[in-house]
Parts: C-alpha cells; structure tokens; sequence
C-alpha cells in the first residue's frame, strides 16, 4: 500500500492544480483588499439644537446624561442653539475655563441666539442662561462644540430655583404679556431696613416696586462688592427710572423713588455678561398699577 505524508498529498495536490492550469475563477483578481472601501474617521456625538431635556443645566455635558425629549413634555432645559468653538479654543487641550476668551465667546453667542430664540431681551424675563461644553475625554476625543441652554427660574431677584416647564420657550417672549416677563414687586425690608425678599406681584394689586429695564455696565466695571461700588449701578437704573415713568433725570429723582439694582451672579460677570436689571421702589406709598409713562403726579418728589 502507497503511504504519504498529509504534506505529501498537499504538495502533490498543488502539483495537479498547477499543471492543469487551474486559475482564479471569472471576475476574481485574486487580490482580496484592492476594492475594500477605506474606513472613515469615526464620528464623535454632536447635540441638537432647538431640543428639550429633562436633565438639570451642567458646564459639562456628557453622552450617557444626554436625553431629548418632546417639549411638550414636562422638562427642565431648552437648547437653543449648538456652536463649535473657534481657534485658539479649539486648538487647546481641554474645553475653555469659565473666564478664557473661548468661553466668554461662547457666553456672548448664547446670549444673542437666546434672545433671537425666544424674541425678546431675554434678561427681562424670569430666564436665564447656560453654556455647555464637552467633557474632557470628549474633547479629547475631537469634540468642539458648545451648547447655550436656557431655562425658567421661579424668581431672578430672590435667588429662585429651575421651574419645570411644558412647551418650548420659541418666541414666548413675542407674547405682550407673557407671565415670564419681569413686572411689579412687593418688596419686604428686614430688621436692618435692608431688603430681605421682594417677591412679583401683578401690578393692579398692592406693591411697591416696579422693573423699569436693563442698564449696561461697561465692560471694563468691576462686579459690585462694597457698598460704594454700587453708585455707578444705581445711577444707570436711575435715569432709566426716569425715562420710564416719564419724570426730569435731576437731584430730585432720588426723592422720588429709590432703586434696586440686581446684575447678574459673579459667574456670569466673569464671562462678560454686564446687564443690571433695574427697578424702581417707593417706600412711602402702596402702588396699584403701574408707573409707566405716568409723569411726576405718579411719583411725587418726597423730602421725607
């Protein structure tokens, strides 16, 4: 009996195929990557703009904390535009810090598109805003881009909290009176004569104070700490009191009114954000309607 090795009957196997003259089959070139399509770059996760979420506001925004949902949903924030951070921001190794130039560039994007998005001055509403960048693995990872988030506070003068809401923000500042907007105050004074609370009330019921419009600081005003810092603030406000109830920007007007400043938090100053939101307060009448283009009968100058 013949007996070869496995490796003989290949050898001999691949004699035959070769003196036969066996070839690649029809359309085979026998070159098994030539036609293989090149893999891409993977592409890194990129938010939505004009979405919900259910999420609290973050500076960080992670893929896994990432969820939209209908805004007709009850929810907590509203992305209201999605940017890409310019160079040299874009060239660093980890996202911008809260006072760079990147972000406050970013800051000042979200403040536009949050007023073109919701069709008014957005710090004349109980509104406020937020810039969320990437995490540092996703940056590391290729992400670049930024996200201006808003969202509904019970109270801008009160410290209030996030409000959960129904329905999106797009446009509801057009509403003449949208419950949003910033109107008349019954302010509340402590033990010390110093305001303590001042929460809204509508204007045709018993108040004292009124919010009058946004002052700009300029951009090189230090945020307010001691009580002298505050006389530039409180002169901006009061000649916007002034122009709104229609009486002379003279000495006499702080006999007329007393004024609240309120800018925004130190955080938000950091990043450029200089609108102070102005009101007027009386201290020695109750007010029931408002104040607005009444003239001098309506705030009568008061020496004591």
């Amino acid at each position: 009996m013949l007996r070869v090795s496995r490796w003989g009957v290949a050898a001999a196997l691949s004699l035959v195929l070769v003196t036969a003259g066996c070839g690649n089959p029809p359309g085979v070139d026998g070159d098994l990557t030539n036609n293989w399509a090149a893999i891409s770059v993977p592409a890194g996760f990129t938010p939505a703009s004009q979405t919900c979420h259910l999420a609290n506001f973050s500076t960080s925004g992670s893929r896994s904390s990432y969820e939209e949902v209908d805004c007709q949903i009850k929810h907590r924030t509203e992305t209201v535009y999605v940017g890409e951070y310019a160079a040299p921001a874009s060239q660093a190794d980890s996202p911008p810090e809260a006072e760079s130039a990147g972000q406050r560039a970013a800051y000042e994007t979200c403040d536009d598109k949050t007023a073109a998005y919701v069709g008014g001055a957005w710090r004349t509403a109980r509104l406020w805003i937020g810039v969320t960048q990437p995490t540092k693995a996703a940056w590391s990872g290729g992400a670049r881009w930024y996200r201006c988030e808003v969202l509904v506070s019970s109270s801008v003068e009160d410290d209030g909290g996030l409000v959960q809401r129904v329905g999106s923000l797009r446009n509801a500042l057009k509403e003449p009176n949208s419950p949003l907007l910033l109107t008349c105050y019954a302010v509340q004074l402590d033990k010390e004569g110093k305001i303590s609370t001042m929460p809204s009330a509508p204007c045709a019921a018993a108040h004292n104070a009124e919010f009058v419009g946004m002052w700009e600081a300029g951009a090189a005003t230090a945020y307010p700490e001691l009580s002298k810092d505050w006389d530039g603030f409180h002169d901006g406000c009061r000649a916007l009191i002034a122009k709104y109830v229609d009486v002379p920007d003279d000495a006499d007007l702080q006999y007329r009114a007393g004024v609240v400043s309120l800018p925004g938090g130190d955080d938000v100053w950091a990043m450029g954000d200089r609108g102070v939101r102005c009101y007027l307060w009386v201290d020695t009448a109750t007010l029931t309607a408002s104040l607005k283009g009444k003239g001098e009968k309506s705030l009568p100058v008061q020496y004591q």
